[in-house]
């Protein structure tokens, strides 16, 4: 069985989130969602709750196959988190797929492994991306090596498909 680590903090894209973590569970994978306290609720940004299955602090990259950072402005706190950079790294050293779509960029950029990288992000974030070293293209999903991007929730059915994909190998 998979298991896949899922970041969340207030003000995440709830679609971003809940979509994928669904598909995923459809395949009968385990998504852990994480946030900076275990158990604490956190609200979307149109307002749908998702309490933390368990504390970032916690993580480990072995206990996962797979890295799924949702945006929203969520990411703009998370990437503050030490932690949360030490284990982008990780998964990233691994080879381990790494899905992040819209503002999720942000969390991948302050970890510093886009650089020489092709990926995608919300317009809102292009110059950040491309500052940090990615080639950045304007296409509904990216997928270079084990980095899988998208840009809006408009965007989630190709970087769902992508993410389960890459999980099957």
């Amino acid at each position: 069985m998979k298991r896949i680590l899922a970041f969340v903090d207030d003000i995440y894209e709830d679609l971003e989130l809940l979509y994928p973590k669904i598909r995923l569970e459809e395949e009968s994978w385990e998504v852990v969602v994480a946030g900076p306290e275990k158990g604490r609720t956190y609200r979307g940004k149109n307002g749908y709750p998702c309490v933390a299955d368990a504390a970032i602090a916690e993580m480990t990259c072995a206990e996962f196959d797979a890295l799924l950072i949702p945006g929203g402005f969520a990411p703009d706190k998370l990437r503050r988190d030490p932690k949360v950079l030490s284990l982008t790294r990780e998964f990233n050293e691994q080879r381990k797929p790494i899905a992040f779509i819209c503002h999720a960029g942000w969390i991948c950029i302050s970890a510093d492994i886009l650089r020489g990288k092709t990926a995608t992000s919300t317009v809102g974030i292009r110059d950040d991306m491309r500052n940090a070293g990615a080639e950045w293209i304007d296409e509904a999903l990216v997928v270079d090596g084990h980095l899988i991007s998208s840009r809006t929730p408009k965007d989630l059915a190709v970087f769902a498909r992508a993410l389960v994909d890459k999980l099957r190998g």
